[in-house]
């Protein structure tokens, strides 16, 4: 065979290859979309709809603010990107699991916490950590799950059975049903927290080894959750998080290492923790291709939130946001940092950390989180498949592609 005709063979392969993409990828979007009747979420302050509120100290305003004119236990001034996605799903608010007044679990349940990690910690609370760790969300989820299979069941002692009978109709309304966690979708953003820690290594221990090890826990957990029933799972990579401001040398101390040529980027992000964050998402794809591999039962889709964060942060002011180095609530300058809602004392006067008068032009609500309109920007670029492997939309995400 000639070279021509060798080329016009391989192009036509290749023609036909992208067309039969193209058709499958019709093919899902035009088919039922999945039937979730429950989320199951598991992660940190990114998506905390209230654990550490209920847990520890309870947010108060101005967190909350835009949307529900109260704290919320949400580290932003309104609704995440959970809340978008539990409303683009036709699906309430997710409560918090721990949170134990005004709840209902019907359609599931929320696991995160804010500060979790991946890995277990060897800090309390008070020195910024979590007991919440995504190992102990994980066994709440199985405890919630067996707990509330008990009241679906007539396997248990006549004067259990009578106080179900008495009150099934409130367990209904409350709670899902056995069957509903197999048609569940189970989603997990985590990791950010790890990173850090990461971070604080840096010069100590090998980043590349703990990103490893960090991977390799997650992967664990997620066989857990298997292994009780969860079939359909949506995983989030871990965003940029050279670019939160407190990172940004504009909200630290003048003339530090920052102004070393190559430590940031054309955005003004902080290279090296970025540089790491892509490192753990490249290996944290790696796992999802495995448990794809090794669970053919089961649809695991990978969300690039790292691109869509990012995506945001470079056009920031095309897409009606000020500066991205912005901070909405609290006060950073020159290395002094009073987070939002506090109150201190810097060079003998009074600060008070209050919020701007718009934070629907803000990316930061308070240095660290997402404001509303962001989560909410950044929520409707995941929810159609466009930063996702397979590139489905969420409400397609059932769909096993391997």
């Amino acid at each position: 065979m000639s070279l021509m005709g060798s080329l016009i063979q391989f192009n036509t392969i290749v023609l036909l290859l992208s067309l039969f993409q193209s058709i499958q990828a019709e093919e899902f979007k035009s088919s039922q979309p999945c039937e979730f009747q429950a989320i199951f979420n598991f992660g940190d302050s990114n998506s905390d709809t209230g654990c550490m509120s209920a847990a520890f100290h309870p947010a108060v305003l101005p967190y909350g603010e835009t949307f529900f004119h109260d704290g919320a236990g949400r580290a932003s001034d309104g609704r995440l990107i959970i809340d978008f996605i539990a409303k683009h799903l036709r699906l309430p608010f997710l409560s918090a699991y721990i949170n134990s007044i005004g709840t209902s679990y019907r359609h599931g349940a929320n696991f995160a916490a804010g500060s979790s990690t991946i890995m277990r910690q060897n800090k309390t609370f008070f020195d910024g950590g979590s007991p919440f760790t995504l190992e102990i969300q994980i066994a709440q989820f199985i405890q919630f799950k067996a707990r509330t299979a008990k009241f679906f069941t007539q396997e248990n002692k006549t004067s259990f059975r009578r106080h179900l009978a008495e009150n099934q109709s409130y367990f209904r309304r409350h709670f899902p049903k056995p069957e509903d966690f197999a048609n569940a979708i189970y989603m997990l953003d985590i990791g950010q927290n790890d990173l850090g820690d990461v971070i604080s290594k840096v010069g100590k221990e090998d980043s590349q080894a703990l990103i490893s090890n960090i991977v390799e826990y997650f992967a664990k957990q997620v066989q857990k959750l298997y292994s009780f029933g969860a079939r359909k799972f949506w995983i989030h990579n871990t965003g940029p998080i050279g670019c939160l401001p407190v990172f940004m040398p504009i909200h630290n101390a003048i003339n530090s290492q920052t102004q070393v040529a190559g430590y940031l980027d054309q955005n003004g992000c902080v290279n090296h923790p970025n540089n790491l964050a892509r490192e753990f998402n490249k290996k944290l794809k790696d796992v999802v291709v495995k448990l794809r591999e090794q669970f053919h039962d089961a649809s695991f889709t990978y969300v690039d939130m790292f691109s869509a964060k990012y995506e945001l942060i470079s056009n920031a002011n095309k897409s009606g946001f000020v500066n991205p180095s912005g901070i909405c609530c609290g006060y950073h300058e020159d290395g002094y940092h009073v987070y939002c809602g506090n109150k201190a004392m810097i060079n003998g006067k009074e600060i008070v950390a209050s919020s701007c008068e718009d934070p629907s032009k803000y990316i930061s609500w308070d240095g660290v989180h997402y404001t509303e309109a962001a989560n909410q920007w950044i929520a409707n670029r995941i929810l159609n498949g466009s930063f996702s492997d397979p590139s489905l939309p969420i409400a397609h995400s059932c769909q096993i592609t391997h």
